[in-house]
């Protein structure tokens, strides 16, 4: 049987692939301790969970509109308004399966063959993916290290050619946890308006900073930019509800209209149940997420310290997420028992196997010279994750 040609062009996320194998060995009994998978290990808060069981058991359990019920759509638009400073319609939002689903969504209907994408990396696995299934080309640019992984404005004005469509932006980032201020916003707005440039703004993370950070949505900046950009976030990260599957996409009516004309012919709606917990989530008490970020700033400071004593390895400060990404090169050309280390996939493939930890090589966001390494996991787990990593490393001739 043929298979067309957008289905022979998808390449894994590696991040899954590592997230498996390492589920592998431990269904065979190893005590494989992962930093892979971005997934917080929180409970979904109670309130949430209890919204849901209501709602099933008084029968919410039907079709509701494709691009979600006016209820979550309204508690959307007042999240916006009193989070983000944001003032938007409910014909405006359009709520999908997730948040990937939204940014599926939104690089379908504003992106086809021809068109160039300007991606940032490190970029999270499914962009390059998602830019290649709607036909056009992703125009990576790489940013370093040394000034948190954020794109500057002489990049960005290099890259830009007539063909220039879409700019990406992750802010806070995965995989880096690098969060760009109002002033490096601004800055790169006024170049992607100059150049009538749509922005698509993965702002998933936002609720997950540290260091007394504030999130500044570049929608938010002007009403230019607002006109400009497609905003993505949801309820997983922030109200540990990854199964749940709810995101939701902010952007102008007319790209609102299509984002929910090309959704009703595909998933239709999101699940009902699901959409009544997310107005819990919204509407609800957000005293569980501050309890979370506190704890992923406890965790952050322990890995980062322990990651930047150990010989080799520099790891930036991260402001956001639950990641970081500490590079690794140094330890390239070294050889474990016979087996060479070229390469962070190397070093990752040694770490599951040898030390029995689990991390995700940086080629599967743009760049082999670093790992990412989730904290989305116990202090417990972090602690003998870490020991390992380092009786690994030193072991390396």
């Amino acid at each position: 049987m043929r298979l067309a040609e957008r289905a022979t062009s998808i390449s894994p996320s590696p991040t899954l692939s590592i997230d498996a194998k390492a589920k592998q060995m431990k269904a065979s009994g190893v005590k494989v301790i992962s930093f892979g998978v971005g997934e917080p290990d929180f409970d979904t808060p109670q309130h949430i969970k209890d919204a849901a069981i209501t709602a099933i058991q008084e029968g919410d359990t039907r079709y509701t509109p494709a691009g979600g019920t006016l209820k979550l759509k309204q508690a959307i638009v007042e999240k916006f308004r009193r989070e983000n400073g944001l003032e938007y319609q409910t014909n405006q939002i359009v709520v999908s399966v997730g948040a990937k689903h939204s940014l599926y969504n939104a690089f379908q209907v504003l992106c086809q063959p021809g068109d160039e994408v300007i991606l940032p990396a490190p970029y999270w696995v499914s962009y390059l993916e998602q830019i290649k299934l709607a036909g056009a080309e992703a125009v990576v640019v790489q940013t370093h290290q040394e000034n948190g992984f954020k794109l500057t404005v002489d990049q960005l004005k290099a890259v830009i050619t007539p063909k220039s469509r879409v700019f990406l932006l992750n802010s806070p980032s995965n995989p880096t946890g690098g969060v760009y201020t109002k002033e490096e916003l601004t800055a790169l707005g006024e170049v992607l308006l100059q150049h009538n440039i749509t922005i698509i703004s993965d702002e998933i993370y936002e609720k997950l900073l540290y260091d007394g950070l504030e999130h500044v949505s570049i929608a938010s900046i002007s009403p230019e930019l607002k006109e400009n950009t497609v905003v993505i976030n949801g309820v997983s990260k922030a109200y540990a509800m990854t199964g749940w599957r709810i995101g939701y996409a902010a952007a102008p009516a007319p790209v609102a209209k299509a984002i929910a004309d090309l959704q009703s012919h595909s998933t239709s709606n999101p699940t009902s149940m699901a959409q009544t917990a997310s107005v819990a989530a919204l509407n609800g008490p957000q005293e569980p997420v501050q309890a979370m970020v506190v704890e992923f700033e406890k965790r952050r400071n322990y890995m980062l310290g322990r990651l930047n004593a150990i010989a080799g390895i520099t790891c930036p400060k991260p402001g956001g997420a639950f990641y970081l990404y500490p590079n690794v090169a140094t330890y390239f050309g070294k050889t474990y028992q016979g087996k060479s280390v070229n390469n962070a996939t190397d070093l990752a493939n040694l770490l599951l196997e040898i030390a029995e930890v689990a991390v995700v090589p940086g080629i599967a966001f743009g760049g082999d010279d670093f790992i990412r390494l989730s904290y989305a996991t116990s202090m417990e787990n972090i602690k003998e994750g870490i020991d390992r990593i380092e009786k690994f490393l030193g072991e390396l001739k």
